[in-house]
């Protein structure tokens, strides 16, 4: 019998997939986007939460078995669902921004609410020199210290571009 193929993309190609005559009984209650977690992940947890509920989690490794359980640490979600995929040890390229950027913008045409990824940026900050390369400074209070004034200034107008990286949630579809 044929499988679908994993590599097809969209409600389109599922359809056309069906119709040849593809094997939808591994599909389940599910459907064929959560299996193909499967096929990145050796574990899947779903981590569930409804406003009047309490959060649970579901969790599987594919053999057919599940475990459900109350998530006593329920601070994660407050409303709704997070899905945590533990990836297998040759899928890693998956963790990588321009990969998932790609696989986004390929299948996510038919959703209908907006998906964002978390990124790691760079930035340009402005700070003193000494903000920049912290010196070290000798607590010697018996030394009397001269200061040329001029001197003090001009140390004063030096500063230094160093980057910084930060997170931030891009919108990767609206």
């Amino acid at each position: 019998s044929s499988g679908i193929n994993a590599e097809y993309g969209g409600t389109k190609s599922f359809m056309e997939a069906l119709s040849a005559g593809a094997d939808i009984s591994m599909i389940g209650q599910f459907g064929v986007g959560f299996y193909s977690a499967y096929l990145v992940a050796d574990k899947v947890e779903v981590h569930s939460k409804n406003n009047d509920d309490e959060q649970y989690i579901w969790t599987s490794s594919a053999g057919g078995s599940f475990t459900i359980h109350q998530d006593e640490d329920a601070e994660d979600v407050p409303r709704g669902t997070k899905i945590i995929l533990y990836l297998r040890e040759d899928m890693t390229e998956y963790l990588e921004e321009k990969k998932l950027k790609d696989i986004i913008k390929k299948h996510s045409q038919f959703i209908g609410y907006p998906i964002k990824l978390q990124v790691e940026k760079e930035r340009e900050k402005e700070v003193s020199d000494d903000e920049a390369e912290p010196e070290e400074k000798e607590d010697d209070e018996e030394t009397p210290k001269i200061e040329d004034v001029d001197e003090e200034k001009e140390k004063e107008k030096k500063k230094k571009k160093i980057k910084e990286k930060y997170n931030e949630l891009e919108e990767l579809h609206k």
